[in-house]
């Protein structure tokens, strides 16, 4: 294995490449695809009764049916979404204060912040229809 700008090579390629696709469970599918097109504009990349896909720069996020989820995971087991934040998702913006008032127009609820942190930085959050934490950072 070979270093070099924080990565290695294993079998060739470069390890660990760029994240490629997140795929995020949902209870209610329709209601994630349509908060996804309205609150990030952007539009379905691949679509189906059991998924929609958006593309974030180069990464994917792949909505998933939770039903399909444990096919998926196995033989892991598909958390519930009461259950508790295990991560959050974090987008770059130039405005914290005017990405919130754009989503609050969107109909988002801001759930934490804008604030500064200790480390620097101002960000805020919010929850998908799914529960999961997206953040906004500058």
């Amino acid at each position: 294995m070979e270093a070099s700008a924080g990565t290695a090579e294993v079998a060739g390629r470069a390890w660990p490449g760029a994240i490629g696709a997140i795929t995020l469970f949902m209870e209610d599918l329709e209601a994630a695809r349509r908060f996804y097109g309205e609150v990030f504009g952007l539009p379905v990349v691949f679509e189906d009764e059991s998924s929609a896909v958006f593309r974030f720069g180069e990464t994917l996020v792949n909505l998933l049916a939770v039903t399909e989820a444990p096919e998926l995971v196995a033989p892991a087991a598909v958390a519930r979404p009461d259950a508790g934040v295990r991560f959050q998702l974090t987008l770059e913006v130039d405005d914290v204060d005017a990405m919130c008032e754009d989503l609050r127009a969107r109909g988002v609820d801001i759930v934490s912040g804008p604030q500064d942190r200790p480390w620097g930085i101002r960000t805020a959050s919010f929850r998908d229809p799914g529960g999961h934490v997206w953040e906004i950072a500058k």
